[in-house]
C-alpha cells in the first residue's frame, strides 16, 4: 500500500477540495475525539502508531508525483501525535518535501508544530488549527486527549507571525458549541487567523455511540435531529438542511463581518465560499 496517495473523500459530490495528495506518517490518532469519523474505517483507530518503513518508502514514491502538486498532512490522524515528540517522523517528512516543489497543507490540534517553525518557513505552506470550542471543561469532555483550546490558540498566534494561518470550526455540534460561534471567530481573528472553514458533526454509528455514551442529556435531543429528520448522505447521517444552513450561514457572516475569508467543507453550500475548503487558496496569493 502506497503512503501517499490521492485524496478521494468517498468520491462525495459535495466534495470541493482541488485535487490533492494526501500523507500521513502515522496510522490512527490518540487524541480520543468522540466526534471522529476515521475511527469507523481504521483499525484500532485510538491506538497510533507508526508506518512501517514510512520514510524510505515516501522518499521512494515522492519522486513519482508531479511538481507544484498540493499534498495535505494528514486527514486521518495529526502529523503531530505525542508519538511525533519521540519519533519525528512528521519533522523528517517535510525536511525531505523540502526538497521538491510542493505546496504542503497541515492539518493539526497540536502546539508541538512550533517545534518545526524554522523548517515551515522555508516551505510553501498553508496551516489549518482545528479549534471546537473555547470551553476547556467542554473540549476536555469532546477531545479527552488533544491539545487544550487555550494551547491551539497561542499555536495560531505564535504561527500567524511567520505563515498563513487558518482555523477548522470543526465539527459544529448543536447545541454544544453552536451559541459560541461568534466569540471563536473574534478570538482568532484577534490571534491571526485568515480564513475560517467549517464543518457540522456528521453521525457514524460508532461516534454516535461515543457522544451519547458522553452527553446523555442530548440523547433524544440528537435521536429527533440525526435518527428522525436527519439527512442521509453517503456513508453519514446529517442534520436536516435548513438547520445546518442556519448553522453554517452564521458562521460565514460572522467570518466575513470580521473580515475573514469563509468556506464550509462537505456541507453542499459551495455558493457561500469565499475561498478554497482546504486554505490552498492562499498559494496563489
Amino acid at each position: 500500500m502506497s503512503v501517499i496517495t490521492l485524496f478521494d473523500p468517498w468520491r462525495s459530490e459535495i466534495c470541493t477540495c482541488p485535487k490533492k495528495f494526501t500523507l500521513s506518517p502515522y496510522t490512527g490518532c490518540g487524541h480520543g475525539c468522540l466526534y471522529c469519523y476515521a475511527s469507523s474505517y481504521i483499525k484500532n483507530f485510538y491506538f497510533p502508531r507508526e508506518k512501517k518503513n514510512f520514510l524510505k518508502r515516501l522518499d521512494k514514491e515522492i519522486k513519482k508525483i508531479p511538481k507544484k502538486s498540493l499534498i495535505t498532512m494528514a486527514n486521518s490522524s495529526d502529523p503531530y501525535l505525542p508519538l511525533e515528540k519521540e519519533l519525528m517522523l512528521t519533522s523528517s517528512t517535510l525536511k525531505l518535501l523540502k526538497k521538491y516543489d510542493f505546496r504542503i497543507l497541515i492539518v493539526t490540534k497540536s502546539s508541538l508544530i512550533l517545534r518545526d517553525i524554522e523548517i515551515l518557513k522555508e516551505l510553501k505552506v498553508v496551516v489549518s488549527i482545528s479549534l471546537t470550542t473555547l470551553n476547556e471543561k467542554l473540549a476536555k469532555r469532546l477531545e479527552p486527549s488533544a491539545p487544550p483550546p487555550s494551547a491551539r490558540l497561542k499555536t495560531i498566534e505564535v504561527l500567524s507571525k511567520y505563515l498563513n494561518v487558518v482555523v477548522r470550526f470543526d465539527p459544529i455540534i448543536y447545541p454544544l458549541n453552536t451559541k459560541e460561534t461568534k466569540n471563536i471567530i473574534r478570538e482568532v481573528k484577534k490571534r491571526g487567523t485568515k480564513q475560517i472553514i467549517t464543518s457540522t458533526y456528521k453521525v457514524k454509528s460508532d461516534n454516535f455511540k461515543r457522544m451519547i455514551n458522553a452527553f446523555g442529556e442530548y440523547k433524544k435531543l440528537w435521536y429527533k435531529l440525526y435518527l428522525q429528520e436527519g439527512e442521509r448522505k453517503g456513508r453519514y447521517i446529517y442534520l436536516a438542511t435548513h438547520l445546518r444552513r442556519k448553522i453554517v450561514e452564521e458562521v460565514r457572516n460572522w467570518s466575513l463581518k470580521e473580515g475573514m475569508a469563509f468556506s464550509s467543507c462537505r456541507e453542499g453550500f459551495k455558493e457561500w465560499n469565499t475561498r478554497t475548503c482546504d486554505g490552498s487558496s492562499f498559494f496563489s496569493t
